[in-house]
């Protein structure tokens, strides 16, 4: 066999002929798996949009929420919305809806999982479907998303209330929650509600009137706080019991003064 004269140029074709070989497997992947990018690409845009807005507003007071806007859309008018600071709303407001809304509040991890399964074994024996929302649940939903009871906002609600309770601290969801609660039609917060029903700051408000305040959350359009229906003082009542029995300490490490 007679040898080449040039054998580097052997050894230059035979890489070419390699360096082919794998450009063509490699192009011959791109072509049999572009979904794969396009998942990567749909996965890393939903984590920067769903992740960066609550990176941001755990510091940045949210100038609105989605029912807010939802509804200045819907209805062609401006929403009573007035953010305070934590420091700014009375210990009370805050005691007031922990006690009627989620009392397990200060220890869970956004979910009420006895609260869930309870509702569940209720719907199973024939009684009517009650929501088992946490307060970082409805933070979740109404700062963020739409209004409705559809699988696919149910799944976004739970991933944004996992991210809440990951980046949040509990002393922000409970500040954010308080400011954007829809407390009567067109109010949002407790200062603006605190202002509009009690003619004072959310600072000034006394135990009675968080209670009245906290008593409307589950339907403020049905339940008024200016007029309130026997039913709305009976749980005006309940949940000052209830605040009685958690006590004034039991949102401490939440309040401002101490450490989460």
């Amino acid at each position: 066999m007679t040898k080449s004269r040039f054998p580097f140029l052997s050894s230059t074709r035979g890489m070419s002929r390699i360096n082919k070989s794998r450009g063509r497997r490699r192009a011959s992947r791109r072509t049999r798996n572009p979904w794969r990018r396009w998942l990567l690409r749909i996965v890393f845009v939903f984590l920067l949009v769903s992740v960066l807005p609550v990176l941001l507003l755990r510091w940045i007071p949210p100038p609105t929420s989605a029912v807010m806007l939802a509804r200045t859309l819907d209805e062609g008018r401006s929403q009573d919305y007035q953010w305070v600071p934590l420091e700014r709303i009375a210990p009370d407001a805050a005691l007031a809806v922990v006690a009627a809304e989620d009392q397990k509040f200060p220890d869970h991890w956004g979910f009420d999982l006895d609260a869930i399964r309870d509702a569940a074994e209720r719907h199973a024996r024939g009684g009517r479907l009650r929501g088992a929302s946490t307060l970082t649940q409805q933070v979740a939903r109404n700062l963020f998303l739409w209004q409705g009871r559809s699988y696919l906002r149910k799944g976004l609600e739970a991933w944004m209330t996992v991210l809440l309770e990951i980046v949040w601290p509990k002393r922000r969801i409970l500040e954010v929650y308080l400011n954007i609660a829809e407390m009567g039609d067109h109010t949002f917060g407790v200062q603006a509600a605190a202002r509009r029903f009690f003619a004072r700051p959310a600072d000034a408000i006394n135990r009675e009137q968080a209670a009245l305040l906290a008593a409307v959350l589950p339907n403020p359009h049905r339940y008024r706080v200016e007029s309130p229906s026997s039913y709305v003082l009976e749980r005006r009542d309940w949940i000052l019991q209830q605040m009685t029995r958690l006590g004034g300490n039991y949102l401490r490490g939440i309040l401002p003064g101490h450490a989460r």
